[in-house]
């Protein structure tokens, strides 16, 4: 079986379907809960079954009173209790027949069999009128893909974002920074469009043979700090956790866990970073998106806003 992987699903004994949301899944599948099977749920699958799509909150709340075994920092299920797993670059061909959105998409990347996929809710067989298209590109292609999404709204092929949908999804992140700042680190990023009104962001996920030297879990929490930094490396700012290597006196590097803050700086430019202080060896992080709103928390490229 190929390994699980950040953005594929799993289904537990009891059918619920968490969100992969770790690279290192050998013995137990890093996710987090997103559906489960209940009557008057709002969301249909495929069998006619009713699903209720779960929150950050409500999801880790459920989670520590009726399954403690699988708590943590994410939801930690052993491999032997997944019973089912849905990857995005499997499915991506019974999505795009049934969906026009998806295959318009597909039609614009253009992309060797196995470097795009689709996630979320659309994989699921959960969606609704209402659901964005999460795509999902493996390793390098993500930067060509990057490339064709900003050439296709530049053309015409599809929508760039309206000032309403900008605010929607401010709302929905609900970022420590501006408005005005957030959509302007948002709108270099080449990451995001619309197409027949619907939003769509394309995600980055490591290809199969490079899923080593992730990250390591939490280290030794040594308090929260805000430092200005000049980034040396910025080549995985778009991966789960995005790395930032940085200049510093204290710090060697920023990672966010929130995808608010991913590809958020180049190589070269200066940021302030507003998070938690770990140590990790011989190292000191600092660690933004300790929580699932980062409240307090953020990254600024001070060379974009100017400052």
């Amino acid at each position: 079986m190929l390994p699980i992987r950040l953005r594929d699903f799993v289904a537990d004994p009891d059918g619920w379907i968490y969100a992969v949301s770790a690279y290192d899944n050998e013995r137990n599948v890093g996710c987090v809960l997103r559906y489960v099977p209940e009557t008057g749920g709002e969301r249909i699958g495929r069998s006619g079954q009713r699903y209720r799509k779960y929150d950050f909150e409500e999801a880790y709340a459920r989670i520590a009173r009726e399954k403690p075994a699988y708590a943590g920092l994410v939801q930690r299920i052993p491999v032997g209790d997944v019973r089912r797993v849905l990857k995005p670059d499997q499915e991506i061909s019974r999505i795009a027949a049934s969906h026009d959105r998806v295959r318009r998409l597909l039609d614009l990347f253009r992309l060797p069999p196995g470097a795009v996929g689709c996630t979320g809710s659309l994989l699921c067989g959960l969606e609704n009128e209402s659901s964005d298209i999460d795509v999902v590109i493996y390793g390098r292609h993500w930067f060509a893909a990057q490339e064709l999404v900003r050439k296709g709204i530049a053309g015409g092929k599809i929508e760039g974002m309206s000032p309403e949908m900008w605010r929607k999804v401010y709302e929905k992140r609900k970022p420590g920074i501006p408005y005005e700042v957030f959509v302007l680190h948002e709108q270099r990023k080449g990451n995001r469009g619309q197409i027949e009104g619907t939003y769509f962001d394309i995600l980055y996920t490591r290809s199969y043979d490079n899923l080593e030297g992730v990250p390591a879990g939490r280290g030794e929490i040594l308090g929260k700090e805000t430092i200005v930094a000049k980034v040396t490396d910025a080549s995985r700012a778009f991966d789960n956790p995005a790395v930032y290597n940085v200049e510093h006196e204290s710090v060697s590097r920023v990672l966010s866990f929130t995808h608010t803050y991913s590809g958020q700086a180049l190589a070269g430019e200066t940021i302030e970073a507003c998070g938690v202080i770990e140590q990790h060896g011989t190292e000191r992080w600092l660690i933004v998106g300790t929580t699932r709103e980062a409240k307090g928390e953020y990254i600024v490229s001070k060379t974009l806003i100017g400052e």
